[in-house]
């Protein structure tokens, strides 16, 4: 028997994903309907997994340099133009996938009793890995600005401590993201108070209304901005495992000192798989966004006619509604939900300890299980009010 003492102290105070624990619970049940999981229902497009097949066949099996292939840089270097983001190849990584770039972003950025500014509710790592890195987390709750983070928000929560915030848009739980002008009023503070931003972009090509801005390519922003993006979600390429991290090269010569002892580098296989989706993917990745754009409009107003109060997501592939109305916290809901209906939602609890009364919907699914589960839960509702 392992005595649990011996065990590092941040580790064993670190909560399991909320997101996972949940689904210990949906694995024991058949059929169910899951509006859970942030997974795309769509298998990676043939010509990706055909152009990582014939690397592979033509011997392309070897480790690559720390920083990734020089023609995945030059792919990732080019696509970061249609953001109005200048990065050269010295100042790209690959990554194994944006999970890894985000803690090599704390990592890098923080030391101990730092604090990190992280707008709530969140994507379940970020406070986790700030945690690990030993930094403080100071949260801000954007429920009354209807999830989006304001300068003001940021500006009442900066110290002589705070060191970065993190910041997601579109956004995993809520699918709100920011304007423009939004996040040239962000840029105002961090540039005021010489902060750095950690931005993840992950669902950058699946915005819904409008093209998707970023708050790296706002002017003086550069060189405070660590920016995270990656092949999972829109690309459908979640288990190949890439990512990348574009930053100053001041700050890659810092950030490659712990990939290379790591992980080393990238699979060189997910990184040819990546090069072909920049070059020839994205007509796929257009057919799937208006086909999320459609289950998003189906389950909004779903979920609105069946009387939820909800936030219209603009972006991603989640929508993020209150359950409070009906008498129950979020997990109560989706507890009952799974054991009534067999329908799987997230509790909003997972996101941040205030959102306790919200459930994460994932529309990642076919139009045929959303129309299913919105029946569904339009009665479990009714059935709730009698």
């Amino acid at each position: 028997m392992i005595d649990l003492n011996r065990i590092s102290q941040k580790v064993r105070a670190l909560k399991p994903s909320g997101i996972r624990k949940f689904f210990d619970i949906v694995q024991e049940k058949e059929n169910v309907i899951s509006l859970g999981v942030g997974e795309p229902d769509y298998s990676t497009p043939w010509n990706i997994i055909e152009e990582a097949f014939y690397q592979l066949e033509q011997g392309e099996t070897h480790y690559t340099s720390n920083h990734g292939l020089l023609e995945f840089r030059e792919s990732v270097s080019e696509y970061l133009g249609k953001y109005n983001l200048n990065y050269a190849t010295d100042e790209i990584i690959a990554t194994i996938g944006g999970s890894e770039g985000i803690d090599l972003a704390l990592r890098t950025l923080i030391n101990p009793g730092d604090e990190i500014i992280v707008p709530e509710p969140v994507y379940v790592p970020y406070n986790p890995l700030s945690t690990l890195s030993d930094a403080t987390v100071v949260p801000i709750n954007t429920e009354k600005t209807d999830f989006k983070l304001t300068a003001k928000a940021l500006e009442e929560k900066i110290t002589d401590k705070t060191k970065a915030v993190i910041i997601c848009f579109p956004n995993n739980p809520t699918g709100v993201t920011l304007t423009k002008t939004e996040l040239a009023e962000l840029a105002a503070v961090i540039i005021k108070h010489d902060i750095f931003c950690i931005t993840d972009e992950i669902y950058s090509e699946l915005s819904y209304e409008g093209e998707h801005h970023s708050i790296a390519a706002v002017e003086g922003m550069k060189e405070r901005t660590i920016y995270l993006n990656g092949f999972s979600k829109s690309f459908s390429m979640t288990g190949w495992r890439i990512g990348y991290l574009a930053a100053p090269k001041e700050l890659v010569d810092q950030i490659i000192k712990i990939h290379q002892y790591t992980t080393l580098c990238a699979p060189i296989m997910s990184q040819y798989g990546a090069i072909e989706a920049l070059k020839n993917g994205m007509e796929s990745v257009a057919k799937m966004r208006a086909s999320y754009n459609r289950r998003r409009r189906l389950i909004y107003n779903g979920l609105k006619e069946a009387g939820f109060d909800i936030v219209e997501p603009k972006g991603a592939m989640y929508i993020f509604p209150s359950v409070e109305k009906f008498g129950l916290t979020g997990e109560e809901f989706a507890l009952k939900l799974l054991e009534e209906k067999n329908i799987a939602v997230v509790p909003g609890v997972a996101f941040g300890e205030e959102f306790k009364y919200y459930i994460r919907c994932s529309y990642a699914t076919s139009i045929k299980e959303i129309k299913e589960a919105i029946i569904k839960i339009k009665e479990f509702v009714e059935e709730l009010e009698k």
